[in-house]
């Protein structure tokens, strides 16, 4: 085996202590920096996984293999950009900017300079969605609902940036299609100056609509997709890891159910689900998700390779979800501007 990439954390918040972990658990890795502006939370981490600390992340220039950026948002694109133009190759954490026109600065520089840049959507390797991949190309109706108690992180971006974008990219990954139209609404609850719940409806080039819902003020947290193709109807939970499949039987192939008497079959429920419906629970290879992302980086980083999650898919996410928002912006307004009038009209009486 080659000698392990000398590896670095930019952030030592939540996300970035596990990418640190991981990093010390990985052969692949050796993790030989944590850097952060608060040196006192960065030595937490890095002095329980054998590590340097740093406060200034230029100080890794020409020291690193690669690094993964775990900062709040509004940096990512500083940071990003410097270690791209020094040559380092970037795991950055969705979503990858906060305009589109800095990610796309960012992926120019990861091509022209020849050096991987990965963007953390994490859901792309969970091992309940990567087991069905094949069985959803085809998608004609997806649904997914992302709900999370409020934990009180990533207050500088709204639910649709922090929660549904995992959604937007796993739709985009498997329909391979361009949004057409967008139908979005949403409101804030306890962040004042972003939403924290919103729904949006995407249309599809290819005819597929998308129906998804991100909340991150719910009691009880769900990360739960569905896919309704031609041939079947799938279902996944991200959270618990499962996945079933309902296909229709070789018995109900070729049916018309308005030919059966159900008064001669008992109880229509048990003849769907045992007769018509075959429903199979599908094996999931228990896998940690960000362990299979690091891999998957620390791979393309090692043989030059693509990664599953380029700069591009990072783009295109944040892409569809600056367009949910400004949707949503314009639905508030519209419906600030009825409220206004209706007052007007109201007090003239």
């Amino acid at each position: 085996m080659s000698d392990p990439l000398r590896v670095a954390v930019v952030g030592s918040g939540h996300l970035g202590a596990i990418h640190a972990r991981v990093y010390a658990e990985v052969a692949e890795a050796q993790l030989v920096a944590v850097c952060d502006t608060d040196t006192a939370r960065a030595a937490q981490t890095a002095e329980r996984y054998g590590s340097r600390v740093l406060e200034d992340y230029r100080e890794l220039a020409g020291k690193v293999d690669a690094v993964s950026v775990a900062t709040p948002t509004q940096s990512h694109y500083e940071i990003s950009r410097f270690f791209l133009e020094h040559g380092v190759p970037v795991l950055v954490e969705k979503p990858i900017t906060t305009t589109l026109e800095e990610a796309q600065d960012l992926v120019r520089i990861s091509r022209e300079q020849g050096v991987t840049l990965m963007v953390g959507h994490v859901e792309r390797f969970n091992p309940a969605l990567k087991a069905l991949l094949d069985e959803v190309r085809h998608a004609r109706f997806v649904e997914a609902h992302r709900l999370s108690p409020y934990r009180f992180r990533s207050t500088d971006i709204g639910v649709v940036l922090d929660l549904m974008i995992h959604d937007i990219d796993i739709i985009l990954a498997v329909t391979g299609s361009e949004v057409t139209e967008v139908r979005a609404a949403g409101c804030n609850i306890i962040t004042p100056k972003h939403e924290d719940i919103a729904n949006a409806r995407l249309t599809f080039a290819n005819g597929c609509v998308a129906n998804i819902t991100a909340s991150r003020i719910s009691q009880q947290p769900m990360r739960k997709i569905r896919f309704f193709t031609p041939e079947a109807y799938v279902t996944v939970d991200m959270h618990k890891r499962e996945a079933y499949i309902y296909r229709k039987s070789e018995k109900f192939k070729g049916l018309d159910p308005s030919t059966i008497d159900v008064s001669q079959i008992g109880d229509p429920l048990y003849w769907v689900f045992h007769e018509f419906i075959q429903m199979e629970k599908v094996q999931i290879e228990e896998e940690e998700p960000l362990k299979a992302e690091i891999r998957d980086f620390l791979s393309a980083v090692r043989d030059h390779s693509e990664p599953r999650v380029p700069g591009e898919h990072g783009m295109r996410a944040i892409k569809v979800a600056f367009e949910v928002l400004a949707e949503m912006e314009k639905n508030y307004r519209a419906a600030a501007s009825g409220i206004h009038q209706s007052g007007e009209a109201g007090s003239s009486g």
